[in-house]
C-alpha cells in the first residue's frame, strides 16, 4: 500500500487568516488584562496552549462553575504582549527598535526560544547609543552571552556617548562592573569617575540609600592611579564632601604616585584603558595599553 504524502498549501493565506484573529474578540475564549495600562487583549486558549508551555500551564482549566475572569499580566507592556501573540498565531512578528527589548524579555520569560532568537538578531542590527545600555542590562539579567558581548563591544567603541544616556544611569551593578573591567573603553578615567558618581547618585535616590553604599560594588574597578596628582587631590576633596570611594582606595593611588615604580603598580588598577589621556606620571607606570 502506498504511504500518504504530506503536501503543503500556500503559507501566506493561512498566516494572514490567523493574524486576523490576534486580539480579536470573535470566537475568543480567554481575556487578558495586560501591562500597567491594563489593556484588554483577547485570545484563543487552544492555540496559545498548543504553541507555548507557559500558556498551557497558565490556561489549564480550573474546576468550578462560572465564567473565568481575565488573566492579569501586569509586568509585560501591551505592545510586547501583542507581538508575542502575533508570533504564536503566525510564527512571524513585526519588531520595532523601541520595543524589541520588551518583546525579548517576554520571549525569555515565556520560554519562546524561536522568538528570542528573532529578537536577538533584530536587536543586534538596530543597536545604537540610546539602546545599547538597555540591551546590555537585558543581556546581563537573562544571561544572553552573545548579546552581552556585542553590547560591551559597542560601548567600548562609543564610550563617551553611551555614558551620557539614561540607560547607563539605570544599569545594575553587575552590568556596570562588566564595563568598568574593560581595558577597551574609549574614555578617560576622570570622565569615568564622574559617570560612576552620576550612576551612584541615581541609584541612591531610587533606593533611598547612601551614595557610597550604592557605589561600593563597582568603585573598586575605577583606576585612580591613572589620575594626575592634582586630579587625585580634587577627587579626595570631593570625596570628603560626598563619599563615593573608600579612603583606602585613594590611599593606594597615592602610594602608586609616591613609589613611581611600575613594578609596584602592576595590576588592573593601574592599567591604561584605550581612551586614557596621557599624563606625565604614566611613564613611571610602564604599562602601555595593549
Amino acid at each position: 500500500m502506498e504511504s500518504p504524502r504530506l503536501v503543503h498549501g500556500e503559507a501566506e493565506p493561512f498566516s494572514k487568516a490567523l493574524r486576523s484573529l490576534v486580539n480579536n474578540r470573535l470566537y475568543s475564549d480567554v481575556r487578558f488584562v495586560v501591562g500597567q495600562e491594563r489593556q484588554e487583549v483577547f485570545a484563543h486558549r487552544c492555540l496559545l496552549a498548543c504553541r507555548c508551555n507557559f500558556f498551557q500551564r497558565l490556561l489549564s482549566p480550573e474546576p468550578g462553575p462560572g465564567v473565568p475572569g481575565p488573566v492579569v499580566l501586569s509586568t509585560v507592556p501591551a505592545e510586547a504582549f501583542l507581538a508575542v501573540l502575533e508570533f504564536l498565531y503566525t510564527n512571524s512578528v513585526k519588531l520595532h527598535r523601541h520595543s524589541v527589548l520588551e518583546v525579548l524579555t517576554a520571549a525569555v520569560e515565556y520560554g519562546l526560544e524561536d522568538l528570542r532568537e528573532l529578537c536577538l538578531e533584530f536587536a543586534v542590527k538596530v543597536l545604537d547609543v540610546e539602546l545599547v545600555c538597555e540591551a546590555l542590562q537585558v543581556a546581563v539579567t537573562f544571561g544572553l552571552g552573545p548579546l552581552q558581548e556585542r553590547c560591551i563591544a559597542f560601548i567600548e567603541a562609543h564610550s563617551q556617548e553611551a555614558l551620557r544616556t539614561r540607560g547607563f544611569l539605570e544599569l545594575s551593578a553587575p552590568a556596570l562592573l562588566l564595563l568598568l573591567r574593560s581595558d577597551k573603553l574609549c574614555v578617560d578615567e576622570a570622565d569615568l569617575v564622574l559617570a560612576a558618581r552620576s550612576w551612584a547618585r541615581v541609584g541612591a535616590a531610587v533606593l533611598d540609600r547612601p551614595v557610597a553604599e550604592v557605589a561600593a560594588p563597582v568603585v573598586r574597578e575605577l583606576r585612580l592611579a591613572l589620575l594626575a596628582p592634582a586630579e587625585l587631590s580634587a577627587l579626595e576633596e570631593q570625596n570628603r564632601r560626598e563619599p563615593l570611594i573608600p579612603v583606602e582606595q585613594i590611599v593606594e593611588a597615592w602610594k602608586c604616585h609616591a613609589l613611581r615604580r611600575g613594578d609596584a603598580a602592576r595590576g588592573a588598577t593601574c592599567r591604561r584603558r584605550r581612551g586614557t589621556l596621557p599624563r606625565e606620571h604614566h611613564r613611571f607606570l610602564d604599562l602601555p595599553f595593549k
